[in-house]
């Protein structure tokens, strides 16, 4: 399997082209990498988050947001009636309102992406977890198979997980490899492939520094997005966490031209929540990333309360939570 990131059609990485070469050269320049100030950061992203925004500011930033939602069941106790239920919420949100804009995808496990595709067809994406969600513990033919699987079902988007282990351990070859063949694996027989979303659990990763380092691997790997969390770890998504992966995206994009997206997921619920999120994603890497294509939210309930506070700027009244359908 590659081993090198000049196995990258996309250009810019040639300049990283003997990075992955071997274990040694990855970890040192994971570790050459700019520190990452912890008290600067949570400072900083607090300062963000205390920003308020004008009516008509959030009414654009509303919609905005339920554009960029990755509506979400991964439950055990999913079944092909509560998907299909979950997926016609996607295209309509409020039934009673046309002008509600779509989310972004339905991200479902892969055995359900085929009940998705049969109500949403292209209207809406198909994102499937995969490679052992969410714990990441089995072996590169299990994880493989898993994502060509759900790519065959008709998956637009596939989530993966990195083996923590192994990234924490400093084993960074073998986790650069795992992306690089999952990414392979979101492989169509037309050339083209599902968009690859590199979950890293950063509740896990212990330290701002190791998710600066897991950003710079996953994108140098292929990742088209990096995601933030499964939303089965306290804690999930955090503002300070998703800054430090702003400002990685930002910084690779000035290195090497290529702009990779950034999924927060788990523990955003409020309107509110997602208003901070959009603010800082305004300040910290610009309007360019302002857009479902660049970033998304990975939640379940979310979508709920945008609907409500959508519904009290248009109508001047909420409308009481059993008003819009539990997901």
């Amino acid at each position: 399997m590659p081993t090198s990131a000049s196995a990258d059609p996309r250009p810019g990485l040639a300049a990283y082209s003997d990075v992955s070469a071997s274990d040694t050269t990855l970890r040192r320049f994971l570790h050459g990498l700019p520190g990452v100030d912890q008290v600067g950061a949570e400072a900083r992203a607090a300062a963000l988050g205390t920003r308020s925004i004008k009516t008509t500011a959030k009414a654009w930033a509303l919609d905005l947001a339920i554009r960029m939602v990755d509506l979400t069941t991964l439950e055990g106790q999913d079944t092909p009636g509560k998907v299909r239920a979950l997926a016609a919420k996607a295209l309509r949100p409020d039934p009673a309102d046309p002008t509600c804009p779509s989310v972004a995808a339905v991200c479902v496990y892969g055995d359900l992406v085929g009940e998705v595709k049969q109500v949403v067809g292209d209207a809406v994406n198909v994102a499937a977890v995969a490679t052992a969600f969410p714990s990441g513990r089995a072996s590169m033919d299990v994880k493989l198979a898993d994502t060509r699987d759900a790519v065959a079902a008709g998956a637009d988007e596939i989530d993966m997980v990195i083996d923590r282990g192994a990234f924490l351990s400093g084993r960074y070859l073998q986790v650069f490899e795992e992306i690089v063949a999952t990414r392979e694996a979101c492989a169509r027989p037309d050339g083209s492939h599902a968009h690859l979303k590199v979950i890293f659990e950063t509740g896990e990763l212990q330290t701002y520094d190791n998710v600066r380092r897991a950003s710079w691997l996953a994108m140098l790997a292929g990742a088209d997005f990096i995601k933030t969390s499964t939303g089965k770890v306290q804690p999930a998504a955090t503002l300070p966490v998703t800054m430090v992966m702003l400002e990685a995206v930002r910084d690779f994009r000035e290195a090497t031209g290529v702009q990779i997206g950034v999924k927060p997921a788990g523990g955003i619920r409020t309107a509110k929540d997602a208003i901070k999120y959009l603010v800082m994603v305004n300040e910290v890497v610009g309007d360019d990333w302002l857009d479902p294509d660049w970033f998304r939210f990975g939640a379940s309930t979310l979508l709920n309360d945008l609907l409500m506070q959508r519904t009290k700027l248009t109508t001047g009244r909420y409308s009481g939570p059993d008003y819009f359908t539990l997901d």
